[in-house]
């Protein structure tokens, strides 16, 4: 009796302790706070949207907030109502992310950024088809090398700050598309995918400086261009994207800023987006010792979960295309 009882304590208490003691030792790189008061956050597309309710949340936080987007008007339209709901004051810097140059001089401007928060962002459901390449290599030099464009900007101050024992962060909103690819994402996906890549590479090259490296995962947002994409988007992306509900650009804000803040390298933004983060963990950088104990049990579940999406999904694209087939015969 006694054996039995010491053999389900051993499978019960301590299988599971020693799994997460040795999950503890391995998580690498090793927990960080990084505080957001009086520091200096630099978002780009900060003039609407999730860019905009970012500025809201890190001016409330008692940030110096700096905000980068392409429309003079709108950047001042969005000082004013950050101005009106927290009185604080925000820079403003009209810039293209594909120029070089014109961010470089902007970010020079603006001084040394404790949080670096790339939020800018280009979107457009369509067949890779039907898409015209100019629109793919807009929405690549966009979302992706406006990132690059960005970064290199910023690097070498946040390196050599004053204070290098205070951590700094860069953080980049990648999509749940960014996760996984859908019907119509191709180029969308593409560049947010490669987000992925870029943050991984990066932290590697910056943790020695004391630099930390988050990527948010936000599901589809009820921004202003929300509705007109929405209209564009294909029938079938439509169907397979329908189970994915729309958050607020502040509770999008709120998730973004609690993650940075935790220092973590993915930042999932609901339910389903902490699912999809778990079913795509990989070789990812892991800073909880607690979500990366969850991301070694729940893999094999997981990977069921993910073949059942993906056999949903083939199947309404399988059938869709057999309805249109039927009703061209009919015709």
């Amino acid at each position: 009796m006694a054996d039995a009882y010491f053999s389900l304590f051993t499978l019960i208490v301590l299988i599971p302790l020693a799994l997460i003691a040795f999950v503890y030792f391995l998580v690498r790189p090793r927990p960080v706070k990084i505080p957001i008061k009086n520091r200096h956050v630099f978002i780009t597309g900060g003039s609407s949207g999730i860019g905009l309710a970012l500025a809201h949340h890190a001016a409330a936080q008692g940030a110096r907030v700096s905000i980068l987007a392409r429309s003079r008007n709108k950047l001042e339209e969005a000082r004013n109502a950050v101005r009106l709901a927290t009185g604080i004051d925000v820079s403003v810097f009209a810039a293209d992310v594909r120029d070089y140059d014109a961010v470089k001089r902007a970010v020079d401007e603006a001084g040394p950024i404790d949080v670096l928060l790339l939020n800018h962002g280009v979107f457009v459901a369509l067949e890779l088809e039907k898409q015209e390449l100019s629109e793919v290599k807009f929405t690549l030099d966009v979302n992706l090398m406006g990132s690059f464009n960005l970064i290199k900007a910023a690097l070498p101050a946040m390196r050599t700050r004053k204070d290098p024992q205070q951590p700094v962060s860069i953080a980049l909103v990648s999509s749940q598309a960014g996760q996984v690819g859908i019907y119509g994402y191709a180029a969308y996906s593409a560049s947010k995918f490669g987000l992925r890549g870029l943050a991984e590479a990066l932290q590697q090259e910056v943790i020695a400086d004391n630099i930390h490296v988050s990527l948010i995962f936000p599901p589809d947002t009820d921004t202003p261009g929300f509705a007109e994409e929405n209209k564009r988007k294909p029938e079938l992306t439509k169907i397979i994207a329908s189970s994915s509900g729309a958050m607020k650009p502040e509770e999008v804000a709120q998730k973004t800023f609690d993650g940075i803040k935790s220092g973590s390298f993915i930042i999932p933004c609901n339910l389903e987006g902490i699912a999809l983060s778990l079913a795509t963990a990989g070789l990812s950088p892991q800073r909880s010792f607690l979500m990366a104990t969850v991301e070694v049990l729940a893999a094999g579940i997981l990977r069921i979960a993910g073949l059942c999406f993906q056999w949903t999904w083939y199947t309404s694209i399988e059938k869709w295309h057999n309805q249109r087939k039927g009703s061209s015969q009919r015709s």
